[in-house]
């Protein structure tokens, strides 16, 4: 059976590094994405800027994301503005600019894809590359690919070759920034099993918790427990998955091309949060959310006709909601509001955990005349 050579390229603090080509007097400051255009940094008469500190944020924006020295104090992607400007008062704070993460994400698959066409789209600053029919050395071939990336955008990634994709996704983790990480079925006891089990992707906080309740902190200890004491904490789906990812098995392809069904984002909170103690702070991510989808959707040539949300509540208990609009549409403001009157149709009296926000649906974009979605009333995560 041939070893499959599966790489998982992930560009470093990829919207944070692009600013800093644009402010190169930046470089090894803590630096945060994420403000609006009052952030946008002034040229003085001698030609020198003066960058807004995030101690002066004001709002309930939340961060998009950060540079390497701003998350050694704490502030990561999806952080409230507020609760990052108390963490790292005299951080620089950066408008967003899509567009020139959108031009960057485009300049970097395009090198990528002269290497090979088995290429899997993951978002703006991540793909899996299969490099199994590719000649030469795995290793050679991925540190050209490092190379061609940063000639074509002068900007650095992270990559890791393993036996699959979920071997490869916690590689490029590993030797972060500008990593190049190998990966060996012998390495899983070595490398793989003393990470904590939050590292894996698909282990989130609230199944972390209840890991570590049972004694397991580590995958090496998730690899050691007993299937029969996970299944009755998970239950049997996912506890054999966790059996299997524990000892580095997964046998999903690179999916090259296909028609996609849905868009979604979502996100997971660092604690649980109430629908009205904590409403400016779920408005702000609620609007993030819609915003991002939203910006999938343009950027991938789609529209969506069906609305929904997802809601995981402080017991790990979920629900959904769809809404179907008159026409498909890719506007943000439009699926706030369509997702908004969800948000009516579910209990919102306890704390939520996990935020989700999707499209279905789908059409390519200007396959129909996009119409509006018109919706009267207060919004339960009023951002306005």
């Amino acid at each position: 059976m041939t070893t499959r050579h599966i790489a998982h390229l992930d560009m470093d603090a990829f919207y944070a590094s692009v600013e800093l080509l644009r402010y190169p007097e930046l470089r090894g400051q803590p630096v945060v994405i994420g403000g609006g255009r009052n952030a946008t940094p002034e040229t003085l008469p001698d030609g020198s800027r003066r960058f807004v500190r995030l101690r002066d944020y004001a709002g309930r924006g939340v961060v998009t994301t950060s540079t390497y020295e701003a998350r050694a104090f704490g502030v990561f992607s999806a952080m409230g503005m507020m609760k990052a400007a108390q963490l790292a008062p005299d951080a620089i704070l950066l408008p967003t600019d899509f567009d020139s993460y959108r031009h960057y994400s485009r300049l970097f698959k395009a090198a990528v894809a002269t290497f090979t066409s088995q290429i899997e789209n993951r978002g703006i600053d991540e793909i899996y590359i299969d490099l199994t029919d590719l000649p030469g050395d795995p290793a050679e071939t991925a540190a050209r690919i490092k190379q061609a990336v940063r000639d074509a955008t002068a900007l650095s990634c992270s990559i890791s070759v393993a036996p699959n994709k979920l071997l490869a996704k916690i590689g490029s983790e590993l030797d972060k920034p500008d990593g190049l990480t190998i990966l060996t079925e012998a390495d899983i006891p070595l490398r793989i099993w003393p990470l904590a089990v939050r590292k894996v992707n698909g282990i989130g906080p609230k199944a972390t918790e209840k890991l570590a309740s049972i004694g397991i902190e580590t995958v090496g200890d998730l690899a050691r427990a007993d299937p029969e004491l996970l299944q009755a904490t998970f239950g049997r789906s996912y506890s054999a998955w966790l059996v299997e990812v524990a000892q580095g098995v997964d046998e999903r392809p690179v999916v090259v091309s296909s028609e996609p069904k849905s868009m979604s984002r979502e996100t997971t909170f660092e604690r649980d949060l109430h629908p009205r103690q904590d409403r400016s702070t779920l408005s702000a991510a609620f609007t993030d959310l819609c915003t991002r989808v939203a910006d999938d959707l343009r950027r991938k040539g789609y529209e969506g006709r069906t609305v929904g949300i997802k809601l995981r509540y402080n017991d790990f208990s979920t629900v959904t909601r769809d809404l179907t609009v008159p026409a498909p549409t890719a506007d943000a403001t439009e699926i706030r509001r369509a997702a908004t009157e969800c948000l009516r149709r579910v209990p919102l009296d306890r704390r939520l955990r996990l935020l989700g926000v999707r499209v279905t649906a789908l059409v390519p974009a200007g396959s129909y005349i996009a119409g509006s979605v018109a919706v009267q009333g207060e919004l339960p995560f009023s951002a306005d």
